[in-house]
């Protein structure tokens, strides 16, 4: 009887696993192709927020591309994934931070237009994320590092259209330069997030306080 529990147990993680790696091969395409309509329409408008969003899309392909990598390993590995994810987006952040500041002092004035209708298509492509990644959205750090990323982008596309809108109400580039900092804080709490959850994951495998529930052997 107690082998066909662990039977039906490694059944369900394999499917499990399946549907994980399907909703990621998904999502790491959707957002590389929209890094590369963002990145282009933020240079061609001259859009902080663009260009800030555009990064986000890069530094979650990335992430989508690494959990592919460790999806089925065991927990030491998913969250030594989820520890890096975390520090990419960390310091992603900042680095926008300061790209920011840098284009507060150029005077530039965006194109609204552009930022509105990117920022719709962006907008759509994360809320079609996170729909996927939603019930995965309570899993071990990696998964849910995954989950934070995708949820901060729709936060972020619906502040780069409301960007727009102020950019063409108030024909300055504030509203653009303030969204871009907006995106850059997320990008820095979100990666703090989950350097916490992936530190304290580690520090379970290595120093545990209860026996282990991790089933997959190590590898």
């Amino acid at each position: 009887m107690a082998g066909g529990c662990c039977d039906c147990a490694d059944t369900a993680r394999k499917i499990e696993d399946r549907a994980w790696r399907r909703v990621l091969w998904i999502a790491l395409f959707i957002n590389a192709g929209m890094f590369g309509v963002e990145i282009v329409a933020g240079v061609t408008a001259g859009s902080a927020a663009l260009k800030a969003d555009a990064l986000d899309f890069l530094g979650d392909s990335a992430n989508y591309a690494i959990s592919l990598g460790v999806a089925g390993l065991a927990l030491k590995w998913r969250a030594r994934a989820a520890l890096a994810k975390g520090a990419s987006l960390f310091l992603l952040g900042l680095w926008v931070i300061g790209s920011t500041i840098w284009m507060a002092t150029a005077g530039t004035l965006p194109r609204a237009e552009t930022m509105g209708a990117i920022g719709v298509l962006a907008l759509a492509a994360n809320l079609l994320c996170a729909l996927l990644l939603w019930r995965h959205r309570e899993g071990d750090a990696n998964r849910r590092s995954v989950w934070i990323c995708s949820r901060n982008d729709a936060i972020g596309n619906v502040a780069v259209v409301v960007a727009a809108l102020g950019v063409l109400g108030t024909e300055t580039a504030w509203p653009d330069i303030t969204v871009a900092a907006v995106l850059a804080l997320l990008g820095v709490s979100g990666g703090w997030q989950i350097i916490r959850q992936a530190w304290s994951e580690l520090k379970e495998v290595h120093f545990p306080t209860s026996p282990q529930t991790e089933t997959v052997p190590q590898r």
